[in-house]
């Protein structure tokens, strides 16, 4: 394995005595003092992430008949300016290359945001279907600090010169931090109030300070899956892969047919010919949790395997995301999920498990 990529906010997680571990090639604080405590934070009070490791690629040109926007599963034309959309890149099977998030900054200009261990392969990709514009994969030069919970826009507002009452969710505003240039996004993957601060890398330290000095706790990726399993989000690996298409993946209200998108016929066969897995949500009647991995089981019979699962804090049971052979499963019968360590008696459920 090669030198691990440090974030430029390292060496405040050294100062905070962060556990930090390898993810998608970068070395990343998993907790500081306690992952529950870190999720309550951010559930109650608000809390701070740095997601720096994620990739940002600039376009800018004609966003019509450059062939950019054929690449995603939403029409980028009609997204206004200053909006963001969450969707796909995809592979000619309808498989997942990616989830990303796309932010319309101009008419002709667009940010995507990836995940960390698929940046080098969707830049590569997206610009293989270019004819036309600038194309720019700016990852290294760009941090990303999250605030997020019920009290962060009262910690953040006193920085940022946008009005955040009236920032909408999914919209943003390219504005200042303090004096420096900051984009603020009103997006998140916790399921609560939040914002997402992009900025450069040498601004990232003073950022990261000055919230925690308004009382943000910092909080590691251990928590970050907590906080959105709880609200059923997917994650690129588990329930997301190159071989699972957005409707087995359950997401079909992220793909937008009546634009025209690579992928885009795999899909209309698949719906033609009907969906034969499905990613479905689940829980356990106790705390016992199943993990990614385990497999399902309905009358002694192999159904299924578990895609994400975790002890919920907030709920007190076990819960989890599953891919499910739909002709196998009887959804009116009970099932188990099981490992060497045993098994775990599991019932169906509904997204969000946490209901806000």
């Amino acid at each position: 394995m090669g030198e691990l990529f440090r974030t430029s906010l390292y060496d405040v997680h050294k100062e905070l005595n962060a556990r930090n571990v390898s993810f998608c090639g970068w070395e990343m604080p998993v907790q500081y003092e306690s992952i529950i405590k870190e999720h309550d934070a951010c559930r109650n009070s608000a809390a701070l992430f740095d997601i720096s490791h994620m990739g940002e690629f600039f376009f800018k040109g004609d966003i019509k008949n450059s062939g950019v926007n054929e690449s995603v599963t939403h029409d980028l034309v009609k997204l206004p300016i200053r909006k963001c959309k969450y969707g796909f890149l995809l592979n000619e099977r309808g498989g997942i290359i990616d989830d990303l998030i796309i932010y319309k900054l101009s008419e002709d200009e667009l940010m995507f945001v990836v995940n960390a261990a698929r940046t080098d392969i969707d830049y590569k990709t997206i610009k293989s279907r270019l004819s036309s514009g600038e194309f720019i994969n700016r990852s290294k030069e760009i941090s990303k600090i999250d605030i997020q919970g019920p009290k962060s826009k009262e910690m953040l507002r006193e920085f940022v010169e946008v009005d955040l009452d009236e920032l909408k969710y999914f919209s943003f505003e390219q504005s200042k931090f303090d004096g420096f240039s900051c984009l603020v996004s009103r997006t998140g993957y916790t399921g609560e109030l939040g914002y997402e601060l992009y900025m450069s890398n040498d601004k990232a330290k003073e950022v990261w300070k000055k919230l925690m000095a308004k009382g943000a706790t910092p909080a590691g990726l251990g928590a970050r899956d907590l906080l959105r399993l709880e609200m059923g989000y997917s994650l690129y690996g588990n329930e997301l892969n190159e071989d699972t298409t957005p409707l087995e993946a359950n997401l079909s209200m992220f793909v937008k047919f009546d634009t025209d998108f690579v992928g885009k016929e795999a899909l209309l066969k698949q719906k033609e010919e009907g969906i034969k897995r499905l990613i479905l949500p689940f829980r356990s009647l106790n705390r016992r949790a199943p993990k990614h991995g385990d497999k399902i089981y309905q009358n002694n019979k192999l159904i299924g395997e578990v895609t994400s699962g975790a002890y919920s804090p907030s709920l007190g049971y076990g819960i989890a995301l599953g891919m499910f052979e739909l002709d196998k499963y009887d959804e009116n019968k009970e099932f188990e999920t099981r490992n060497e360590r045993g098994s775990i008696k599991m019932q169906k459920d509904t997204l969000p498990f946490l209901k806000k």
